[in-house]
């Protein structure tokens, strides 16, 4: 009887037990069921952008494994070419529309007109009708010729002309300042006169696409010009060091030992490394440029020229460089702004064999400003040693640089064609 009785109480206990193990069971994957439910809409929601404007900003930063495993330090790179206009200036584009609009500055209905290499001039023409704003660029004859065929795309005008010096007045960037100031002269004729002169229409479709041509007979279309100017207007710093440079801080938690990127009008690298400075002033901010560029100098030695050009010797034609939008021969009110601790050279070849070797190595397709970015990081990784993390910009892709940095021929034509397989270009194997 007692083994029966023991069998039967063993009974009990195991069914008892089962219970219990059951109701935990779905008590726990009740949990776990609302969990993923409540996380699914928490990812649902982080998803969710509310148009294009705030897709922009918030961009991945990511391992550039084979600099990083070459050099020994953690090389990251702020993929910028994520973008939905496909790089970095979207932020700025943003931040000059927005404070133009907020100051009265540029209307609804206005034309904003920048002088620009490429990538800002696509910014704008991406961003501005999401504002209800047209476009006009004058954009340099010898850029690659599919920015400006994006920009057409995107439904804005665009002026080529002949690469001039700044001082000149023909220049791209001044003859960008006088149409926006031609756009307002001809609001403020309309807003007089009530009407519109026939005559002006033909002059009246360099700021306004050929399908608007009947509705621009209505005087309230013409709500005058806004003149972007990215070198100088502060919004383009602005941008970085409310945007870019908070969010490199984030991302790495505040554990970084330096940063490095090239200038064009300066806001990134302004903006950037202000930001990080103030945040940690043990932070390396770093600059690279471009042959025939000044900053290098006058960062390292206070002055835009070489030994060399001081002496005379300066060339007629000094940016004879094939990366685009940057490098400059003058310090730009946003230049003024970074918080630099040196700066580094990097050459054309440099940076086309950096574009091919990313590309083998990462899968990574880089514009010309990017390579020399990462050019600059294993720069800053050989001048700081193995252990460190060092952030730069991957500002745009390599989609925008096929007719001459991923053109063979226009290579060959400049005794580029790239011959590395490694990274002994930059003294590593």
């Amino acid at each position: 009887m007692a083994p029966v009785t023991a069998s039967g109480g063993t009974a009990v206990v195991t069914v008892a037990a089962l219970s219990a193990v059951a109701v935990f069971s779905f008590f726990l994957c009740s949990y776990y069921s609302n969990l993923s439910i409540k996380k699914s809409r928490l990812s649902k929601k982080a998803r969710l952008r509310k148009g294009l404007i705030d897709a922009i900003g918030n961009t991945p930063l990511i391992r550039i494994n084979s600099l990083s495993d070459a050099t020994g330090c953690e090389i990251l790179g702020k993929a910028e070419f994520l973008n939905p206009g496909g790089s970095v200036k979207d932020r700025v584009a943003v931040k000059i529309i927005e404070e133009a609009l907020d100051s009265g500055k540029l209307a609804v209905g206005g034309v904003v007109t920048e002088g620009s290499a490429g990538s800002t001039a696509i910014s704008l023409a991406t961003v501005a009708p999401a504002y209800g704003c047209k476009c006009h660029v004058v954009i340099p004859d010898d850029a690659a010729i599919e920015k400006s065929q994006i920009i057409e795309a995107l439904g804005a005008t665009v002026e080529r002309v002949r690469p001039v010096s700044i001082t000149h007045k023909d220049h791209f960037v001044n003859i960008a300042r006088r149409r926006a100031q031609e756009a307002d002269q001809l609001a403020r004729q309309f807003s007089e006169e009530k009407k519109m002169i026939a005559n002006d229409i033909e002059w009246v479709d360099r700021f306004y696409s050929k399908g608007d041509k009947e509705a621009s007979h209505n005087p309230t279309n013409f709500k005058g010009g806004f003149f972007a100017d990215q070198f100088e207007n502060l919004a383009n710093f602005r941008s970085h060091y409310e945007g870019t440079g908070p969010e490199i801080w984030e991302q790495t938690e505040g554990e970084l030992d330096a940063f490095i990127a090239a200038a064009g009008t300066g806001g990134t690298v302004a903006g950037v490394s202000k930001f990080l400075k103030e945040k940690n002033p043990k932070i390396k901010c770093y600059l690279i440029d471009p042959p025939g560029s000044g900053l290098f100098n006058k960062v390292t030695r206070g002055v835009m020229y070489t030994k060399e050009e001081a002496e005379g010797k300066r060339l007629k034609n000094p940016f004879d460089t094939v990366t685009e939008g940057i490098g400059i021969n003058r310090i730009t009110q946003n230049f003024k702004m970074a918080d630099l601790d040196g700066a580094f050279q990097g050459t054309d070849r440099e940076a086309v064999e950096m574009s091919r070797y990313l590309l083998k190595k990462d899968g990574l397709f880089l514009g010309s400003s990017s390579a020399m970015n990462c050019v600059g990081a294993v720069r800053v990784a050989q001048s700081l040693g193995p252990g460190h993390t060092i952030v730069t910009i991957l500002c745009d892709s390599g989609m925008r640089h096929q007719s001459k940095f991923h053109n063979p021929s226009y290579l060959a034509e400049h005794n580029l064609t790239p011959t590395a397989t490694g990274l002994e270009f930059l003294g590593l194997s």
